[in-house]
């Protein structure tokens, strides 16, 4: 049986889409005075009151078991949080990898001890963390990491360097995909996951600007890091297995369809104006809904599978390819759309919003795995590789 027909038509249980309509109220008061090229940042955009709220309203870990202060809800209740935050554009950036896939990592292979330390302050917003998997001059290839911890005493020294870290700058911890045995030839063999504290001695964190003006991404540095023994998170020599199921959780949510949303309800409200609306541009809002559309209920459908307990790494793989490619479409059309209206006024806030979409839609294909590595997987996922 392929990934292709797997993923048969899921729908929202009833208890878990009545989430939506308060979620909804908060975030029409939350978002109200944001302009739309700011909230268009959403899950890069770093506010941690914002978090914290979340966390008082027990809207952070609602998946997680209500031992360690999570909501003990099924992830379609996470959906659809996930889909009204990513639609009005709220500012979910610290707490979004913690609670998306740190969290759920720590509780899947974790010690009870770990358990216990960090998934209440992620549950509360207290505790934010990034990834640190991808290395210089290793591209898309997390199987050539060179970045090493090596036993010493009851504990590990770190040494090497992680780069395109969501808001490190930011973040309390790491989880690091790093060499415990071997080389780097070695691929998958002798790989490990550490929970690094960033605020020890010889860490360093230098955020990269991009095109847009944002410094989200960052490169850090890690030279003679002292590691408790309990850094370690799983069996060692494990984490090529954590890690790919940790990237299910990366490439399975609404965020990889809705990354350019806030501009595409920018536009659909222009379209909605006497000044806006032509028929030509009515027909590709149309289209562009067409292909949103399936690739929400192929997303839903890879949920269902997490709520069986599945790990859909193959399928996951598949909706963040298609959606990412959608993303893309999405400001490409909508340009061709707003400059093909020759003498007319477009509103200032849609060129901005537009214009940092734009910017930014190139690393949509990139960031949870290029395209190239998503095919290959969804290639043998087929049986034709």
């Amino acid at each position: 049986m392929t990934a292709l027909n797997t993923l048969t038509p899921s729908a929202i249980p009833a208890e878990d889409e009545a989430l939506r309509e308060p979620v909804r109220r908060f975030l029409a008061e939350a978002t109200a005075r944001i302009p739309a090229h700011i909230r268009a940042r959403t899950w890069s955009g770093y506010d941690p009151e914002f978090s914290r709220e979340l966390g008082r309203r027990g809207w952070l870990g609602i998946t997680l078991p209500k031992e360690y202060g999570g909501g003990g809800r099924s992830p379609y209740a996470r959906y659809v949080m996930v889909e009204e935050f990513l639609n009005f554009g709220a500012p979910v950036g610290s707490h979004w990898i913690a609670d998306r896939q740190s969290a759920p990592l720590i509780l899947k292979y974790g010690t009870e001890a770990q358990r216990q330390k960090y998934i209440p302050r992620v549950c509360r917003g207290e505790a934010f963390f990034c990834i640190g998997m991808s290395e210089p001059g290793s591209g898309s290839d997390l199987a050539s990491v060179r970045t090493r911890a090596v036993p010493s005493g009851d504990g590990w020294i770190l040494n090497g360097q992680k780069i395109w870290t969501t808001n490190a700058a930011h973040c309390h911890y790491m989880i690091a995909l790093v060499r415990t045995s071997g080389e780097a030839q070695d691929r998958h063999k002798g790989l490990s996951q550490v929970i690094v504290d960033l605020s020890l001695p010889g860490v360093t964190v230098r955020p990269i600007r991009d095109l847009s003006g944002d410094s989200h991404f960052c490169e850090v540095f890690f030279e003679d890091v002292k590691l408790d023994a309990d850094a370690l998170i799983g069996a060692e020599g494990q984490g090529w297995e954590q890690v790919t199921a940790e990237l299910a959780f990366e490439r399975s949510g609404p965020e990889r369809i809705y990354s350019s949303m806030v501009l595409f309800d920018e536009w659909l409200a222009w379209l909605r104006t006497p000044a806006g609306r032509r028929p030509e541009s009515l027909r590709l809002a149309g289209k562009l809904i067409s292909h949103l559309a399936p690739l929400r209920a192929m997303s839903i459908a890879v949920t269902e599978k997490l709520v069986r307990g599945e790990s859909p790494i193959v399928e996951a793989a598949l909706v963040k390819d298609l959606g990412t490619g959608v993303e893309q479409l999405i400001p490409a059309a909508i340009a061709d759309d707003v400059f093909s209206r020759e003498g007319q006024d477009v509103p200032l806030e849609l060129l901005n919003t537009l214009n940092y979409i734009t910017q930014a839609a190139p690393s949509f294909s990139l960031r949870g795995g290029t395209r190239d590595i998503l095919r290959g997987m969804i290639a043998r996922g087929l049986g034709l590789r």
